[in-house]
């Protein structure tokens, strides 16, 4: 596991991983937005040249986070699988290895709208499926990243990226998180994901994921 970076927010200190996750120590929860397993598998299964392996890569960094840190809750914020096309039988029995290795740790699955569609991961996962949102102490977890009242909200779903300036025309994009007032997001976690470009102002903070660090972003 890389280092993380403590933030506070809402009163609570929280971890932002280098792996794109977020992880809250009072809890010992980790959370994860967006892994979209089965992703490739889909594309291939529709005749599309993807890379292989995106699922073999997102179960070994969850494996890294989980035996590194003291998790007793694994909670995802939508999106686990991503559509009808996920469900190949290699990509569900590397889950179903992957979820032997870990049945102490009580995991929940916060529907997103891949999900919806994919349907919910099988039985024998023994993962708990709910509707967003979950509130959980100062927190409501959600999927889709709207506002909700008296809690602030962490969410997935948009896939956040920032767009870095340097000399003349030169840039890089790169995977963030963004604090937001009442709404923050988390990065999408899984290897095979696009992103959507978000913007700082002075309501926000945006830390961007680079070199296996979290870096944070001035106005």
């Amino acid at each position: 596991m890389n280092t993380p970076y403590p933030v506070q927010l809402a009163g609570e200190e929280l971890w932002l991983l280098p792996e794109k996750a977020i992880y809250w120590p009072a809890q010992q929860a980790l959370l994860i937005a967006d892994v979209h397993f089965g992703k490739a598998a889909a594309y291939r299964s529709l005749g599309q040249p993807v890379p292989q392996g995106t699922t073999t890569q997102n179960i070994a960094v969850l494996d890294a986070l989980l035996s590194a840190l003291p998790c007793r809750q694994l909670i995802f914020l939508g999106d686990f699988l991503h559509g009808p096309g996920s469900h190949a039988v290699a990509t569900l029995a590397a889950l179903s290895q992957w979820r032997a290795r870990h049945a102490g740790i009580d995991m929940t699955l916060i529907r997103g709208n891949h999900d919806k569609r994919a349907g919910d991961p099988p039985a024998a996962l023994n993962i708990c499926v709910v509707p967003e949102p979950v509130l959980l102490g100062p927190f409501a977890l959600q999927h889709e990243p709207t506002p909700h009242p008296g809690r602030h909200v962490l969410a997935g779903h948009v896939h956040p990226v920032y767009r870095l300036h340097g000399k003349g025309r030169q840039s890089l994009r790169l995977a963030c998180f963004r604090m937001g007032e009442d709404v923050s997001l988390l990065p999408a976690f899984g290897a095979f994901t696009g992103g959507y470009q978000v913007s700082l102002d002075d309501n926000s903070r945006i830390f961007v994921i680079g070199d296996n660090e979290i870096w944070p972003v001035n106005l």
